[in-house]
C-alpha cells in the first residue's frame, strides 16, 4: 500500500498515456506471474476428529498469516490452529508474518459443517493478489483440488460459492479478465452511477458551460464531449495515482482551502452568468481555440475542459464499489495502466448521459437571443447553490443556513425583476410576484434563524421557539446514529470486537467522514430506517470517523483494506469480518437488510 513513486511523475505519465501521446507500459507485466490458483494451492483432508488444511505455495510466493481465516457458515469452528510463520518487512503491509513453501492449518470444526476459507498472498517480485475465498462442505471425505479449479475444492463440494464483496469482485475482474471486458464492465457501472448524489451536480455545471457560451443547434456536442472526456481522464489519473501511492482519493480534496477555492470559482462563474463581467481565457489561448472551434465561441472548448477537470474533483469524494475495486487492484498489483483505463471507462460511463443531455438539450433550444439572459440567470443561481453545497462540508450548520438564506433572497430579487419586465397577464404577474416574495421572506427567516444558531432549513425559527417536551422523551433519534460508538485506532477496534465476542454479539463498523456525501444518505435512509434499527438491536454499532484522515485513520483503513467511506463491515462474534458482505458506497435499506439476514446477524 505504500509506494515510493513520485505522485507528480505518475500523474504526468498517465495523463500523456491517456491522451495517446506516448506509450506507457504497465508497472508490472502480469504475464510473468502465476495465477492465484496456481501460486496458492490447498488440500483439506480429515485428520481424526479434525481437518488439516495443507497449503502448497509456489516458489518465490508467500501467504499472509493475518489474511488467512477459517470461519463457519452454520456454526463457528471449535478451534483453528495456525502454524508459526516467517516475519518479513513487506512493501504492502509493513512488518508481516507470512508462509513460504508449505503451511498446515489444523481445524477442529466442532458443529460446523460448512467452512469459509479466505487468504491473500503476494509474489516476491512485487505483485500482490486480491483476496481470495472459497466455501467447503465437510463430509468426511478428502477435499482435494480438481484439475480445473486451480486448487479450490469448493466447485465440487460446496453448497454454494462464498459471497465475494463487490470491490473484491471488480479487483479480481481487472486482474483476470481481458482489457475489452474490463472497459465494457466499468463503462456499464459508470452508467449506473449517473443518478447518484455525485454525478447529478454535474448536470447544472455542464448546462452552464453550454448556455453560458451560447451554443446553438448542432454546436453543443463537442463541448459536452470535451467536458466528459476531460472529466474521465482526470478521474482516471487521480485514481491511478492514489492507488499507487496508497493515498485516500476522497480526503485529498477535502481540505478547507481546496473546498473554499472551488466555491469561489463557482461564485465567479455565477457572476459571469449574471452579466457582471465576461469570463474568458487569455487572448493567446482563446485565439488557438478559435482556430480549433471554427464557428464556436472563443474559449468555449477550453471552458468545457476546465469545468470537466473540476467536475472530476467534484466526483472524487464519492466512494463507490467500482472505484474501490479499481483502487484496490492498483494498490495490490501496481498496475496503473489497467486500473487507470478501468477508471477512465468508469468516468466515460458516468459522463455519457451528460453528453446526451448537453447535446439534445441544446438542440431543443431556440436561437440565441435576449431570452438567454434569463436562462443564464437561472444557471447562475444553480452555480451559487453548488458553491453552498460544497461549503456544507467545511462550514458550521448555522453558517450554511445563512448562505442558503442569502441565496433565497437573491432568487427573490431576480424573480421580482423578471416579473417587472415580463409580458404577463395581470393575475399571472401578481401570482409570480407573490411567490417571489414568499421565497424572499423565507430567506429572511433563515438569516434570522442562523443568527440565533439555528440550522434547520424548514423550521428556521426553532432557536426562538421553545419545545413543549424534551426531544429525548420520544425515545427516537433523527438519524438512527445515536447508538454508534466512535472508535479511532486499530486497538480501539480490537478491544470493542473482543468485548462483543465475549457476549456472543456481532459488530457493525461504519467508516464515515463529514465530507462524505453518500455517508449522509446512508445515515438517513439506512440507519434511520426503523426496520434496520430493529435488525441491529443486538449488534454492537461502531463508527470510525475518518474526517481528519490523519495517520491513525490511515492506519485503521490500511489494516482493514478500506479505501474510504462509506464502507460498512460486518464482524462475527469470532472477531472475523464476513468480507463477502462488506458494503462500499451507497446501498438501500432493503439490500442492507438482506445482507444482515444472510450473515445471521439480524435480530429480525
Amino acid at each position: 500500500m505504500r509506494h515510493t513513486r513520485s505522485a507528480a511523475t505518475v500523474m504526468a505519465a498517465l495523463f500523456l498515456m491517456l491522451a495517446g501521446m506516448i506509450p506507457v507500459q504497465a508497472a508490472i507485466d502480469q504475464s510473468d506471474f502465476l495465477s492465484p490458483e496456481e501460486a496458492f494451492q490447498y488440500e483439506l483432508v480429515p485428520d481424526g476428529d479434525q481437518y488439516r488444511l495443507a497449503w502448497d505455495i509456489a516458489d518465490d510466493y508467500y501467504l499472509y498469516r493475518k489474511r488467512m481465516t477459517v470461519t463457519g457458515q452454520d456454526a463457528e469452528p471449535a478451534s483453528v490452529s495456525y502454524p508459526e510463520g516467517e516475519i518479513i518487512t513487506d512493501e504492502y503491509f509493513g512488518e508481516s508474518e507470512v508462509y513460504y513453501g508449505q503451511a498446515e492449518v489444523l481445524i477442529d470444526p466442532g458443529e460446523a459443517r460448512t467452512l469459509e476459507l479466505s487468504w491473500q498472498g503476494c509474489a516476491d517480485k512485487g505483485l500482490c493478489y486480491p483476496p481470495q475465498s472459497a466455501t467447503v462442505t465437510l463430509d468426511g471425505k478428502t477435499a482435494s483440488p480438481d484439475d480445473g479449479d486451480g486448487g479450490n475444492p469448493n466447485a465440487e463440494q460446496a453448497g454454494g460459492a462464498a459471497p465475494q464483496a463487490e470491490d473484491e469482485y471488480l479487483a479480481s475482474s481487472l486482474a483476470d479478465s481481458s482489457l475489452a471486458w474490463n472497459l465494457a464492465l466499468f463503462f456499464g457501472l459508470g452508467l449506473l452511477l449517473v443518478f447518484t448524489p455525485c454525478v447529478l451536480p454535474m448536470v447544472p455545471i455542464l448546462s452552464a458551460v453550454i448556455v453560458g457560451s451560447q451554443a446553438a443547434r448542432g454546436q453543443a456536442f463537442w463541448p459536452s464531449l470535451i467536458f466528459v472526456v476531460t472529466m474521465a481522464a482526470t478521474y482516471a489519473v487521480l485514481g491511478a495515482a492514489a492507488g499507487l501511492i496508497g493515498a485516500n482519493l476522497q480526503a485529498a480534496f477535502q481540505v478547507p482551502l481546496f473546498i473554499g477555492g472551488l466555491a469561489v470559482l463557482f461564485v465567479l462563474l455565477a457572476l459571469s452568468m449574471f452579466g457582471v463581467y465576461e469570463l474568458q481565457l487569455p487572448a493567446f489561448i482563446r485565439e488557438r481555440l478559435e482556430a480549433m472551434n471554427g464557428r464556436q465561441t472563443g474559449g468555449h472548448l477550453g471552458g468545457a475542459a476546465l469545468m470537466g477537470f473540476f467536475s472530476a474533483l467534484l466526483a472524487s469524494p464519492c466512494m463507490t464499489a467500482p472505484l474501490a475495486g479499481a483502487l484496490l487492484y492498483i494498490a495490490e498489483s501496481g498496475d496503473a495502466l489497467n486500473g487507470g483505463l478501468g477508471l477512465f471507462a468508469l468516468g466515460l460511463g458516468m459522463g455519457a448521459p451528460l453528453v446526451a443531455f448537453g447535446t439534445l438539450g441544446a438542440s431543443f433550444l431556440p436561437k440565441p437571443g435576449a431570452w438567454m439572459n434569463g436562462v443564464k440567470a437561472v444557471f447562475g443561481v444553480i452555480l451559487l447553490g453548488t458553491a453552498v453545497w460544497f461549503l456544507e462540508r467545511i462550514l458550521p450548520d448555522h453558517v450554511v443556513m445563512a448562505l442558503w438564506g442569502i441565496l433565497a433572497v437573491i432568487v427573490s430579487a431576480l424573480a421580482l425583476n423578471a416579473v417587472r419586465h415580463a409580458t404577463l397577464a395581470e393575475p399571472a404577474r401578481a401570482l409570480a410576484a407573490a411567490l417571489a416574495l414568499v421565497v424572499g421572506l423565507w430567506g429572511g427567516l433563515m438569516l434570522v434563524g442562523a443568527a440565533g444558531g439555528g440550522s434547520a432549513l424548514y423550521s428556521p425559527l426553532t432557536p426562538f421557539v421553545g419545545s413543549s417536551e424534551p426531544a429525548a422523551s420520544t425515545g427516537e433519534t433523527d438519524d438512527g446514529m445515536a447508538g454508534f460508538e466512535v472508535i479511532k485506532s486499530p486497538s480501539d477496534l480490537d478491544q470493542a470486537v473482543a468485548r462483543a465476542g465475549e457476549q456472543g454479539r456481532w459488530t457493525l463498523l461504519e467508516f464515515y467522514a463529514d465530507w462524505c456525501i453518500t455517508c449522509e444518505v446512508i445515515e438517513e435512509e439506512v440507519f434511520g430506517d426503523p426496520q434496520v434499527q430493529k435488525a441491529l438491536a443486538d449488534v454492537q454499532l461502531l463508527q470510525a470517523d475518518v474526517t481528519a484522515n490523519d495517520r491513525t485513520d490511515q492506519a485503521l483503513m490500511d489494516e482493514l483494506q478500506v479505501v474510504g467511506p462509506p464502507t460498512i463491515m460486518l464482524i462475527g462474534p469470532d472477531g472475523q469480518e464476513r468480507r463477502g458482505y462488506r458494503v462500499t458506497g451507497e446501498i438501500s435499506s432493503d439490500a442492507f437488510l438482506e445482507r444482515l439476514s444472510a450473515t445471521g446477524a439480524s435480530s429480525l
